[in-house]
């Protein structure tokens, strides 16, 4: 892949790296998590053209960055190097670091030009192939929850909001959608603002949420599928990042605290034709056929989804009866308590709300998850079944894996999830999500002890 010097992208992009003072390129693994390398700035050239040398076994780590032992490519293939190259639009400078630095999203190429099958970019990528392929392209918003902690608390509790006391009020006040809790916390959102334009991330709104420190974040509704989840990527890194020079974490994990609200990545979804048609769009009642065809293929196999979309332990700490994450794969009009709810009050914004991702997903998965699914179900003129009305759930409601190893169990068995994944990358990211699981049954919880102790 060579640079084109007539690309005038590329010209404007080889110059911010070449001019840094180091270049920060990162690819994102299986869970999300950037894992890269710092450059000098001579590299520039080789990003934007034949790429640099990574192990290709970087995309297929666990959460604590180590290698898979069973059924891993590591060792059993002597970790072979792949070459990866920059997406352009990427290359920005960093606004938090302290100096002239640039950062850099890699992708994996094969030999044919193909993203190497691991690389979450991949498999986004392929399943929007089947879209243009059908003569459709998927229409995508995102709203992102995240926390503010302070990781230096010294109290009982290991994390908690700035300003936090031990009497459990002061700094643990809920102001959702008020206007005290954003201006409180002005300086760090500001530069996160800022950096965000930068990247050209376009954050339409911001809003504090249901929990001390909690907001929520929306990212600009799109035809670039890709482009969102580059975004809502390069988003969780920078907040993180802004943070960090504040002296804070900001968090993405699903249920930092067990007695507040968890975060979500509600994905708003419609899909255009040829023409730019929403085809979605039926009347003030009832939207388009071509709508709960593809509800109903994300309904029918959402319980083998499910470990796209909470991949963590923590994640399956948000799903319980009677709050905003779901336990069933249901869909309503206009429901909040349901899985899916169809937004058709305003019939040519006619569109989807997937609810249940946590704020920990990674958005490549997600996003192809809910995009393959969707398309599955428009090519099999799938039936969603009877919709839930309020808190009334649909009795044929599938139950969604609400449990992290029948998730998973889920995830490695599913026919669904070979064909949109590929067998490889299914097989690949259950022996990760298995290693994960043994490594949490060898670590007892201070709660066991406490239970179990003295009185088993």
């Amino acid at each position: 892949m060579n640079v084109q010097s007539s690309n005038p992208m590329h010209a404007t992009k080889a110059a911010i790296m070449a001019e840094c003072e180091f270049i920060e390129a990162f690819i994102i693994d299986v869970n999300g998590v950037p894992r890269g390398k710092w450059l000098q700035p001579d590299k520039a050239k080789a990003l934007l053209g034949t790429g640099i040398a990574m192990p290709r076994s970087a995309f297929l780590l666990d959460i604590w960055g180590r290698d898979i032992v069973e059924g891993g490519i590591a060792y059993d293939t002597g970790d072979p190097d792949g070459l990866c190259v920059a997406v352009p639009h990427s290359i920005t400078r960093m606004g938090w670091a302290k100096g002239n630095a640039a950062q850099a999203l890699l992708t994996m190429r094969e030999a044919d030009g193909s993203i190497f099958y691991l690389d979450p970019r991949g498999v986004l990528a392929r399943v929007l192939d089947r879209y243009t392929a059908a003569g459709l392209t998927p229409a995508l918003g995102v709203e992102l929850e995240f926390y503010l902690v302070d990781p230096g608390h010294t109290g009982a509790q290991p994390i908690a909001p700035r300003g936090a006391d031990e009497s459990g009020w002061k700094g643990w006040q809920i102001d959702a959608v008020g206007l005290g809790e954003i201006n409180d916390y002005e300086p760090i959102l500001l530069e996160m603002m800022a950096t965000a334009r930068q990247q050209e991330i376009t954050l339409e709104t911001l809003v504090s949420e249901s929990g001390p420190g909690q907001f929520e974040v929306t990212l600009k509704y799109s035809t670039d599928a890709m482009r969102v989840a580059d975004s809502a990527t390069l988003f969780k890194r920078t907040i993180k990042q802004v943070a960090r020079k504040h002296g804070l974490t900001a968090t993405f994990m699903a249920k930092p605290y067990g007695q507040w609200a968890g975060s979500g990545m509600h994905v708003h979804m419609s899909l255009l034709d040829k023409l730019g048609k929403n085809i979605f769009v039926g009347d003030a009642t009832r939207a388009s056929d071509l709508l709960y065809n593809a509800l109903g293929g994300i309904i029918q196999a959402m319980p083998d989804t499910m470990l796209t979309l909470a991949p963590h332990a923590n994640s399956y700490r948000r799903f319980a009866p009677g709050v905003h994450a779901p336990t069933f794969g249901d869909w309503g009009h206009d429901n909040r308590m349901a899985a899916v709810r169809v937004i058709i009050a305003d019939p040519p914004a006619s569109r989807i709300e997937h609810r249940v991702a946590g704020a920990d997903c990674n958005p490549y998965l997600a996003f192809a998850s809910l995009l393959g699914t969707a398309l599955d179900g428009i090519e099999a003129k799938t039936d969603p079944g009877p919709e839930t009305f309020g808190s009334i759930r649909s009795p044929h409601a599938p139950r969604l894996p609400i449990a992290w190893s029948g998730a998973v169990d889920h995830f490695a068995d599913s026919k669904h999830i070979a064909g949109i994944f590929g067998a490889d990358f299914q097989k690949y990211f259950t022996a990760c999500k298995r290693q994960e699981i043994s490594e949490f049954r060898r670590r007892i919880s201070d709660v066991e002890i406490d239970a179990y102790l003295k009185n088993a």
